[in-house]
């Protein structure tokens, strides 16, 4: 497992960054529980429902020859789903009512890089962040 500081670090970097996003939860390749802003049963209820987002996402692909989904946003009345997939690992957020939906992609995907990379914590500096 990562080192929870820098696992912490990054996702309050997330949250202040991307005031959009509301409840995250990461897993790693075994989808063990790398930090997450909710408490652990609903955290692993996140992340069962985006393994289960994607395989669904991945089966539609499947049947029409595309590759692995690696991002996916369900919209809803309420606020949107995001995931973001790296290999095996994952982020997946609840967001408020219309994101902006690529800020919100691009922000996941530099909190879960920053986990994997814990000397990449200052990629929102420099590639400008998604303020």
């Amino acid at each position: 497992m990562l080192a929870g500081v820098d696992a912490t670090q990054a996702l309050s970097e997330l949250t202040t960054i991307s005031p959009q996003v509301r409840r995250v939860a990461v897993a790693a390749a075994d989808d063990s529980l790398v930090v997450a802003n909710v408490q652990h049963d609903e955290a692993q209820r996140l992340v069962a429902g985006a393994r289960r987002l994607l395989a669904e996402a991945d089966a539609i692909g499947g049947n029409r020859g595309l590759a692995t989904v690696t991002q996916l946003e369900v919209a809803l009345g309420s606020g949107s789903v995001f995931v973001v997939r790296d290999g095996d690992r994952l982020i997946v957020a609840t967001t408020s009512p219309e994101p902006t939906v690529g800020l919100v992609f691009y922000d996941l995907k530099t909190c879960l890089r920053t986990i994997a990379d814990p000397s990449r914590a200052d990629a929102w500096e420099d590639d400008g962040g998604a303020a």
